[in-house]
């Protein structure tokens, strides 16, 4: 059996992975594996094309100045899955790459196209799915909600599991280790998630930092800890340095035990204030409650809040179906909306809570893991009955 896989980022590079080890042990024969990934899908036994990074670009200013190299790399690949004429391919995410492959590959042969992760048409832009229909014969989804929006388009969707269920938990022993370790004892502790991105620390560390300095003033007791993204570690450290009140700042660079705290931060944590974003799903992964705020550049504000299908961006309420989670988005991401929500939210987690409990049972806790279940999924599509 042969499978051209592709990812352009970390979070497809496990993905992909993942689904790599499930076909393998479920094919029952050996499959040989070609295509773009990166450390992890290499080492799953991957003949990479090219560097993955080459590919991994967002921004529409970004993906502009690249755009020719990146149109190179579309054609390449597309020529390369046409010569090997693999059984399927598999395109991990990534549309603005993944889906004009799509288009090219479809164009020329009738190989089966199968797309993992959903394209947020509930949300916005509901058009991209018939858009995506053309060229994707099936679709994998992470979050249990997504299958009758593509297959209204008319593709095959299978929810398949959301890869944060297999994420490792900080145990008790290593929330009181982390609690020690940093001098925090048994007071309440905030966790502060401004973002892994240089624009989001830009512009939500200002407002977080004075979040921070109203919970400090109210509550002399909360101390406060800031699991920098290793990405963004120096402008987190320069941000901070600002602020009226200083959280302990857990910085990945100073070495790998320092991200095994940040595990050990979430879980410790009473309570957090999050950017929007999977990092929702990391804290109702640890069991921590959460207040989620967020902002955008005028202009991205004025456009996406047009487009907008939902009223709320967090994904623990979307998969709970509840609005357990206040978030502050655009106009209201105010620091004195947010300190107060904080206060409530530590004095009364319940209700989060549940949701949170309801969230990841949703998104397959306890379950076959994802990547199993995603290999199933492909090999179903294929007529193939898995072991």
């Amino acid at each position: 059996m042969r499978v051209f896989v592709i990812a352009g980022e970390a979070s497809g590079d496990r993905l992909g992975a993942a689904l790599m080890r499930g076909l393998r042990g479920l094919a029952g024969e050996k499959v040989d594996f070609a295509g773009v990934g990166g450390e992890r899908m290499l080492s799953e036994g991957l003949t990479s094309l090219f560097p993955m990074d080459e590919i991994s670009i967002m921004g529409i200013g970004e993906i502009l100045k690249e755009y020719r190299a990146l149109k190179r790399r579309i054609r390449e690949t597309a020529d390369a899955i046409l010569d090997a004429k693999p059984d399927v391919v598999v395109t991990i995410d990534l549309p603005e790459f993944n889906l004009r492959l799509a288009k090219l590959v479809k164009a020329r042969s009738d190989i089966r196209i199968v797309h993992y992760v959903a394209p947020t048409v509930w949300a916005w832009r509901p058009g991209r799915a018939e858009k995506m229909a053309r060229h994707v014969d099936q679709v994998l989804a992470l979050l249990p909600f997504e299958p009758p929006y593509m297959e209204a388009a008319g593709m095959r969707c299978d929810f398949v599991g959301h890869p944060v269920v297999t994420d490792p938990k900080a145990s008790a022993a290593e929330e009181a280790s982390f609690r020690l370790t940093y001098g925090i004892g048994d007071a309440p502790l905030c966790a502060v998630l401004p973002g892994s991105r240089r624009s989001e620390i830009q512009r939500l560390a200002p407002v977080f930092g004075e979040v921070v300095a109203r919970l400090a003033k109210a509550r002399p007791d909360l101390r406060f800890v800031l699991p920098a993204a290793h990405s963004v570690a120096g402008a987190v450290q320069e941000a901070v340095s600002e602020w009226p009140h200083q959280p302990l700042v857990l910085d990945p660079r100073e070495g790998p035990r320092v991200e095994e705290a940040k595990r050990a931060a979430l879980a410790a944590a009473d309570v957090a204030l999050a950017a929007s974003g999977t990092v929702s799903l990391e804290l109702a992964h640890a069991r921590t409650p959460m207040v989620v705020a967020y902002d955008m550049n005028w202009l991205s504000r004025q456009i996406i809040g047009r487009m907008l299908l939902t009223d709320t961006v967090t994904l623990v309420n979307l998969v709970s179906e509840t609005r357990a989670v206040p978030e502050f988005v655009g106009r209201d991401c105010r620091p004195d909306r947010i300190a107060p929500a904080l206060q409530r939210v530590l004095e009364e987690p319940q209700a989060q809570l549940r949701a949170m409990d309801l969230t990841m049972e949703r998104l397959g806790e306890g379950g076959a893991p994802p990547g199993e279940r995603a290999a199933r999924a492909v090999l179903d599509g294929l007529g193939r009955a898995s072991e």
